[in-house]
């Protein structure tokens, strides 16, 4: 009987070994999915590129870029001065195009606003970039009028709440 058990043991523990293995193998880990050494992160107010003209939109996005540092990391959001590292960036263009019209009117039925930033995530401690993006961009869409009745000011802040979903995954160790 003991053997039995030792060796069912034996062979349920190299089936976890070969799984655990194989799944090494396709790209799936153990690792946290951030720096270990990052503790805090700055995250001052975003700017506006000089051809936005949307007030606002700066704010929105800093405020959900926080929020989902907040979320989704183990940082802590804290002014500069305490901060290991730094998050910053410019909303460099925001375009807003019709997908459908309304056969029926000729009005805009689906429109699609895309944001283009560009952001750096520094090293206050040792002066280096971690991650530097340009011409970053998010799209989303969304109905204009009526049964949802939804403004440039709803859908955009769709836009921004991915945005900031996507910019926060980019500060993730990279595979």
């Amino acid at each position: 009987m003991r053997t039995l058990k030792s060796s069912l043991l034996m062979r349920h523990g190299l089936a976890l070994a070969l799984l655990a293995g194989a799944l090494g193998g396709c790209g799936y880990t153990t690792e946290p999915l951030y720096p270990k050494d990052v503790k805090t992160v700055a995250v001052p107010m975003w700017h506006r590129g000089a051809d936005v003209y949307r007030r606002g939109l700066e704010m929105q996005l800093t405020e959900a870029i926080v929020k989902y540092i907040q979320l989704e990391t183990p940082y802590n959001v804290v002014s500069r001065e305490k901060a290991d590292t730094e998050l910053a960036g410019t909303i460099d263009r925001v375009e807003q195009r019709v997908l459908t019209y309304d056969p029926d009117t000729g009005q805009p039925r689906e429109l699609e606003i895309t944001l283009f930033v560009s952001f750096e995530w520094k090293d206050l401690r040792k002066g280096t970039s971690r991650v530097k993006r340009s011409n970053y961009s998010s799209a989303v869409a969304y109905v204009a009028h009526e049964p949802f009745n939804r403004d440039f000011f709803q859908g955009s802040e769709d836009a921004i709440n991915k945005l900031a979903r996507r910019i926060v995954e980019e500060i993730q160790v990279p595979f």
